[in-house]
């Protein structure tokens, strides 16, 4: 069988959460949408469910996934609802559900619900992608309690900048929203994982962790409590093939890479098809044999090349971390140009194999 396979680590996961709680003092709604960022959402809301708050999912679909697989804990719809016949789904399997527009609103109002909504009221604080605008939300909050159809109301935004940490960008939201929600009753939930990692002033009874629950820092630079995530998966294979190749000879597609050297070059099972990305150039860090090296040319749609030159126990057979424990997804996402969340995300083919 081909050895290209991603290790999923559930005590990392379950330590990540832990970690998430710890860290803002508030209950924390683990985020699993696009199928856990990859890690797969049914075993991932499995391995927490004794322990989680909640889940938070982008869609009905995703949340019936979950429901469908027996997980009751409470689940949020981060984009609510789509349709108002929705509301019926919503209410038959109790989901949460975001509330952003106004005509979500007027959907509520006119749609007859056997039970109270659980309702998370989002502001559009600045970032300008969905939610209320400030001299919209507190009409939209009476206009929910007026409509007697509602349980609970939780008052929501979403940071834009976080993950700058010299930006005041955060702060900026902060004063926007809370000018927006003087006066209205209810829960706060503003914190996302760079919030939860490096904003431990803003307020939130709610956090919603997602990137940092897989271990994965969502800032460019070094930071203390990014520090303390452990990886919760390892992309892997084998080397399938081994070239020795004199000086100045080419490697891969395109000849982007030259050999400056008589070298050894392996090939690994491993591609863009399953998610490892296109755009990775030479040098980006791999693992091989235990031993750190790199990335030798274009990455092909089914396999990669790395250098062995200065990896002499490594041969057809040898272990090759692409990234996990060792190398992290961080790095390997900066060296390609993109970030962690968008190379979990696009993870396929290769099975995940849970421990």
């Amino acid at each position: 069988m081909r050895p290209a396979r991603a290790l999923i680590d559930l005590q990392a996961l379950r330590h990540n959460y832990r970690l998430a709680r710890e860290l803002s003092g508030a209950r924390a709604l683990a985020v699993l949408k696009a199928d856990a960022y990859g890690h797969g959402a049914v075993r991932c809301a499995q391995a927490l469910q004794a322990e989680a708050d909640g889940f938070a999912v982008a869609c009905i679909e995703e949340a019936l996934e979950l429901r469908a697989a027996g997980v009751r804990a409470p689940i949020l719809l981060l984009e609510g609802f789509f349709e108002a016949d929705e509301l019926a789904l919503i209410v038959e399997h109790d989901l949460w559900c975001a509330v952003h527009s106004l005509w979500q609103i007027e959907a509520i109002e006119r749609t007859a619900v056997g039970k109270p909504l659980n309702l998370w009221l989002k502001l559009d604080s600045g970032m300008h992608r969905v939610g209320l605008q400030p001299h919209d939300y507190r009409p939209a909050y009476q206009r929910l309690q007026a409509s007697g159809k509602v349980g609970r109301i939780v008052l929501m935004s979403h940071f834009a900048r976080a993950d700058e940490l010299d930006c005041s960008a955060s702060t900026d939201q902060v004063a926007v929203f809370q000018s927006a929600r003087q006066g209205l009753e209810g829960e706060v939930s503003l914190r996302n994982s760079p919030a939860v990692l490096g904003w431990p002033q803003v307020p939130s009874d709610w956090v919603r962790p997602g990137i940092m629950l897989y271990g994965a820092t969502p800032f460019e630079e070094s930071q203390a409590q990014a520090a303390l995530l452990q990886p919760v998966m390892t992309l892997e294979s084998k080397v399938i093939c081994v070239q020795e190749l004199a000086a100045g000879e080419p490697v891969g597609y395109g000849a982007r890479f030259v050999t400056q050297r008589p070298s050894r070059i392996g090939v690994v099972a491993m591609g863009y098809a399953d998610g490892y990305p296109r755009l990775a150039p030479t040098g980006t860090p791999v693992l091989v044999a235990g031993q750190r090296s790199q990335l030798l040319g274009r990455v092909s749609m089914d396999m990669l090349c790395i250098d062995l030159t200065d990896v002499p126990q490594a041969g057809v057979g040898s272990p090759v971390e692409l990234w996990g424990k060792h190398i992290l997804a961080s790095d390997v996402a900066q060296a390609a140009g993109t970030i962690p969340y968008q190379i979990f995300c696009n993870l396929r083919r290769v099975p995940l194999i849970y421990s």
